[in-house]
């Protein structure tokens, strides 16, 4: 397996390429700008691209994804208690900070708990990890945890946006809390790091903090 990062957009978030080695295969993560260089990404992996999984619908994670689908037919997996920020919001928040904006067209498949997805050979799990967002989700397989805004090296997403719930966070951080210590955790923004290091080091994950106090 393989992944590759673009940290793309004015808020810096992470896009990731997931490559099955084996076949060739990739799937992308949240192209959340630039959508020429996330093209050119996938094209210098040689990868044949299958699909785009998103890990929740704010804008920073969904603004390449109109210009990524006109060089990629592929399908757009997300949950559906993020439609609301995927069809309306995060075009709301462009006019707010004054950034460009893409409206994408979809999605076009909806992620649940539990759901198995494939990428070649390998195998990703859907674990719905609300908070931050209604329908954020991490895929979590081969040793890794791709999580979006759930947490990060040191800290956790916000709660204080439209539609988070600090109450959902905390229950959140405790299942992401209880997976093993070895996985390696590639966040939404800023680098990747292990439960064990954010049980270690981060407060929120290692119980001396709560969302709720944010």
């Amino acid at each position: 397996m393989k992944i590759d990062v673009r940290t793309v957009g004015p808020f810096q978030e992470n896009c990731y390429l997931v490559v099955d080695d084996a076949t060739s295969h990739a799937v992308l993560i949240d192209p959340g700008d630039d959508g020429e260089q996330l093209v050119q990404m996938v094209r210098d992996s040689g990868a044949v691209l299958d699909a785009i999984w998103l890990t929740h619908a704010h804008i920073d994670h969904i603004g390449g994804i109109a210009e990524v689908r006109r060089h990629y037919d592929v399908p757009v997996h997300l949950h559906p208690l993020d439609l609301p920020y995927y069809t309306q919001l995060s075009a709301r928040a462009a006019q707010m900070y004054g950034v460009s904006f893409e409206q994408p067209e979809g999605p076009d498949y909806e992620l649940a708990e539990g759901d198995v997805l494939s990428c070649g050979n390998l195998r990703f799990t859907v674990m719905h990890v609300p908070g931050h967002a209604p329908g954020l989700v991490s895929f979590n397989g081969e040793g890794v945890a791709l999580s979006g805004d759930l947490l990060f090296a040191g800290s956790i997403g916000r709660t204080d946006l439209p539609l988070s719930n600090p109450f959902d966070m905390d229950a959140s951080l405790d299942r992401f809390g209880a997976l093993p210590s070895e996985t390696v955790v590639y966040p939404g923004h800023g680098g990747a790091t292990t439960i064990a290091e954010e049980k270690r080091s981060n407060p929120f994950l290692a119980g001396r903090a709560r969302a709720l106090k944010r």
